[in-house]
Protein backbone atom coordinates (compact mmCIF):
# COMPACT_ATOMS: atom_id res chain seq x y z
CA UNK A 1 0.00 0.00 0.00
CA UNK A 2 1.19 3.80 -0.79
CA UNK A 3 1.80 5.47 1.91
CA UNK A 4 -0.09 8.79 2.08
CA UNK A 5 0.79 11.90 4.37
CA UNK A 6 -2.64 12.73 6.16
CA UNK A 7 -3.63 15.74 8.03
CA UNK A 8 -6.37 14.54 10.65
CA UNK A 9 -8.90 17.55 11.26
CA UNK A 10 -10.48 17.26 14.53
CA UNK A 11 -7.82 15.23 16.36
CA UNK A 12 -8.37 14.27 20.01
CA UNK A 13 -6.28 12.69 22.82
CA UNK A 14 -9.95 10.91 23.68
CA UNK A 15 -9.70 7.01 22.93
CA UNK A 16 -12.99 6.95 22.33
CA UNK A 17 -12.94 9.92 19.82
CA UNK A 18 -13.07 8.08 15.87
CA UNK A 19 -10.11 10.78 15.15
CA UNK A 20 -8.00 9.21 17.66
CA UNK A 21 -8.61 5.67 16.32
CA UNK A 22 -8.14 6.92 12.62
CA UNK A 23 -4.23 8.24 13.99
CA UNK A 24 -3.52 4.89 15.76
CA UNK A 25 -4.55 3.33 12.42
CA UNK A 26 -2.81 5.42 9.81
CA UNK A 27 0.38 4.75 12.36
CA UNK A 28 -0.15 1.19 12.18
CA UNK A 29 -0.69 0.91 8.60
CA UNK A 30 2.91 3.07 8.57
CA UNK A 31 0.98 6.22 7.03
CA UNK A 32 2.95 9.82 8.14
CA UNK A 33 0.61 11.76 10.47
CA UNK A 34 -0.44 15.07 10.65
CA UNK A 35 -2.73 16.07 13.19
CA UNK A 36 -5.07 19.63 14.31
CA UNK A 37 -7.27 19.69 16.91
CA UNK A 38 -9.36 21.94 19.81
CA UNK A 39 -6.75 21.04 22.54
CA UNK A 40 -3.01 20.33 22.21
CA UNK A 41 -1.77 16.64 23.42
CA UNK A 42 0.12 13.94 21.68
CA UNK A 43 -0.72 9.92 20.41
CA UNK A 44 1.90 7.60 19.60
CA UNK A 45 4.60 10.59 19.22
CA UNK A 46 2.16 12.33 17.08
CA UNK A 47 1.73 16.61 18.20
CA UNK A 48 -1.97 17.42 17.68
CA UNK A 49 -1.55 21.33 16.79
CA UNK A 50 -3.87 24.02 17.61
CA UNK A 51 -2.67 26.44 14.73
CA UNK A 52 -2.98 25.87 11.32
CA UNK A 53 0.36 25.52 10.31
CA UNK A 54 1.57 25.02 6.65
CA UNK A 55 2.60 21.28 6.04
CA UNK A 56 3.57 20.72 2.79
CA UNK A 57 2.82 17.29 0.93
CA UNK A 58 -0.31 16.15 2.18
CA UNK A 59 -2.04 13.81 0.33
CA UNK A 60 -5.11 13.22 2.17
CA UNK A 61 -6.89 15.33 5.13
CA UNK A 62 -9.94 13.22 6.94
CA UNK A 63 -12.11 15.31 8.49
CA UNK A 64 -13.55 14.46 12.30
CA UNK A 65 -15.16 18.08 12.64
CA UNK A 66 -18.45 18.62 11.50
CA UNK A 67 -19.90 20.57 8.79
CA UNK A 68 -20.62 23.82 10.99
CA UNK A 69 -17.20 23.94 12.44
CA UNK A 70 -15.58 23.31 8.93
CA UNK A 71 -15.64 26.75 7.97
CA UNK A 72 -12.58 28.34 9.71
CA UNK A 73 -10.62 25.32 7.83
CA UNK A 74 -11.39 25.72 4.18
CA UNK A 75 -9.40 28.03 3.08
CA UNK A 76 -6.62 26.59 5.11
CA UNK A 77 -7.15 22.80 3.60
CA UNK A 78 -7.63 24.38 0.35
CA UNK A 79 -4.10 26.56 0.21
CA UNK A 80 -2.41 22.56 1.52
CA UNK A 81 -3.95 21.51 -1.92
CA UNK A 82 -4.68 17.81 -0.78
CA UNK A 83 -4.80 15.37 -3.36
CA UNK A 84 -7.78 14.53 -1.86
CA UNK A 85 -10.56 15.14 1.14
CA UNK A 86 -12.25 11.87 3.46
CA UNK A 87 -15.42 13.32 4.73
CA UNK A 88 -16.48 10.50 7.47
CA UNK A 89 -19.88 10.03 8.81
CA UNK A 90 -21.43 13.02 10.04
CA UNK A 91 -18.94 15.31 8.47
CA UNK A 92 -20.66 15.63 5.04
CA UNK A 93 -20.67 19.01 3.77
CA UNK A 94 -22.17 20.32 0.15
CA UNK A 95 -20.59 23.15 -0.06
CA UNK A 96 -17.05 22.64 0.88
CA UNK A 97 -16.81 19.07 -1.16
CA UNK A 98 -17.90 21.54 -4.04
CA UNK A 99 -15.72 24.15 -3.32
CA UNK A 100 -12.46 21.01 -2.75
CA UNK A 101 -14.04 19.96 -6.24
CA UNK A 102 -13.52 23.05 -7.90
CA UNK A 103 -10.33 23.21 -7.10
CA UNK A 104 -9.27 19.83 -8.19
CA UNK A 105 -9.51 17.87 -4.77
CA UNK A 106 -10.90 14.38 -4.67
CA UNK A 107 -13.65 14.38 -1.96
CA UNK A 108 -14.34 10.90 -0.68
CA UNK A 109 -17.64 10.45 1.20
CA UNK A 110 -16.71 7.06 3.48
CA UNK A 111 -15.28 6.37 6.59
CA UNK A 112 -11.41 6.50 7.06
CA UNK A 113 -11.00 2.95 9.45
CA UNK A 114 -13.37 1.21 7.26
CA UNK A 115 -10.83 2.32 4.10
CA UNK A 116 -7.66 1.60 5.75
CA UNK A 117 -9.17 -2.00 7.63
CA UNK A 118 -10.38 -2.63 4.13
CA UNK A 119 -7.19 -1.42 1.96
CA UNK A 120 -9.08 0.89 0.13
CA UNK A 121 -6.69 3.65 1.64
Amino acid sequence: MEKKKTLVIGASTNPERFSYKAIKLLRKYEHPVEAIGVKEGEIDEIVIQKNKSIIIDIDTVTMYVGSKNQPEYYNYILELKPKRIIFNPGTENEEFEKMAKEAGIEVVDDCTLVMLNGGNF
